[in-house]
């Protein structure tokens, strides 16, 4: 059997130490809930439970993650206030029938994609995320048509509901002419409630606090952030579950 030091989940071996009869490689192993929760960028280990539980993740070892220490990295990135009680019943019956639309930026760190700000789309039946990149708030009307063409295209769905605050990006004559020549219905946030739109308002926050983790433990410069965003966007979208239905988007 070989002996070496484990640096960052990789074992250190001294070749000169190997005998002819030994062993032809080690590989560590692959059923450390650590390694997971890191590789998962860093969901909670209650949810991580549960999935495998339900065996809704392909790939993800049937183990039971124990959280015996703290995660430094998910203490910094994920601090937060108590919620709001979420609802207990599911009002929307299919995918688009209902997008929940929120902007956060700008960023102080101009991304590898000279974008300074996020556009988030949250899907109410499934909660499946979208994330978008611009450079300025004026392109958020642009970003969402070209969204939407390629989404219903895809989906052989229509947009009937958008929700949002009221944003000068969400609030001006191109979105409400664009409404009202497809017959979609815009509803808006109430001012200084951002409860009401708190399905993508949460979403917001947990892409921020994963992408913010993610960059703080391995030490990244601070203009990866848009691509931890997206990172954190699409592990979501397969391991997050959707209260109720109980399935992942």
């Amino acid at each position: 059997m070989f002996k070496g030091l484990r640096v960052n989940n990789v074992y250190v071996l001294d070749l000169d130490d190997v005998s002819s009869s030994g062993a032809k490689g080690i590989i560590a192993k692959n059923e450390d809930s650590w390694l997971w929760h890191r590789r998962l960028s860093h969901v909670h280990f209650d949810l991580l439970n549960k999935i495998v539980s339900k065996d809704l993740v392909i790939g993800l070892p049937k183990i039971k993650f124990e959280k015996d220490i703290l995660c430094d990295a998910c203490q910094k990135g994920k601090q937060t206030r108590v919620s709001f009680k979420p609802k207990k019943v599911v009002y929307i019956s299919k995918p688009l029938e209902l997008l929940h639309l929120d902007l956060f930026g700008p960023s102080r760190t101009r991304s590898l994609g000279c974008n300074y700000y996020g556009f988030v789309i949250v899907d109410d039946f499934s909660r499946f995320t979208w994330t978008l990149f611009m450079s300025s708030k004026d392109d958020a009307f642009d970003a969402f048509i070209n969204f939407a063409n390629v989404i219903q295209n895809q989906l052989s769905l229509k947009i009937i509901s958008l929700r949002s605050d009221h944003g000068g990006e969400f609030v001006n004559h191109c979105f409400e002419n664009y409404c009202d020549e497809f017959g979609i219905s815009h509803n808006f946030s109430c001012p200084r409630t951002p409860q009401q739109n708190g399905v993508v308002e949460r979403k917001n926050r947990v892409l921020e606090e994963l992408a913010r983790t993610m960059i703080n433990e391995m030490n990244l410069p601070k203009y990866f952030w848009a691509d931890a965003i997206k990172t954190a966007c699409h592990v979501l979208n397969r391991v997050i579950i959707r209260p109720i239905i109980d399935k992942t988007p």
